[in-house]
């Protein structure tokens, strides 16, 4: 079995960031490339899972480090499903974004709920937003 290393890293490559959401099913616009870039380069805490040095799974959030974080994006190549990375990809975001001091929000995809159904990951309902347009 490969082994799968975890870490937080400092930036995320837009190249590595849209090869993995093209091979996770993640509905992102990555044909906008100066927008990839524009949010890979605001955001503040990257989680990432690699194979053999391969990007395969990560975490891209905003957070303050103490009180709140936005995960925004999880994706975990399809190959690799399966193998708990989505799981553990958001513990180490918890951990990295201030643990128990730090609520951490996701909003999920329609196609995405039984996972975090399965994972058992808490469940709000009092969360209110404007969504895009575009």
């Amino acid at each position: 079995m490969t082994t799968t290393v975890y870490a937080t890293e400092d930036h995320l490559a837009a190249d590595e960031y849209i090869d993995v959401v093209k091979k996770s099913g993640l509905n992102r616009p990555v044909e906008d490339r100066p927008r990839v870039e524009r949010f890979l380069k605001h955001s503040n805490l990257f989680v990432t899972a690699r194979q053999d040095g391969r990007l395969v799974g990560f975490a891209r959030s905003l957070t303050d480090f103490c009180f709140c974080c936005y995960l925004s994006d999880l994706a975990v190549d399809r190959a690799c499903q399966g193998q708990g990375i989505g799981k553990r990809l958001i513990e180490e975001t918890r951990k990295a974004a201030g643990g128990e001091l730090t609520t951490t929000l996701l909003l999920s995809a329609p196609t995405a709920v039984t996972f975090y159904q399965g994972i058992e990951m808490p469940h709000a309902d009092n969360c209110y937003l404007y969504r895009r347009t575009r």
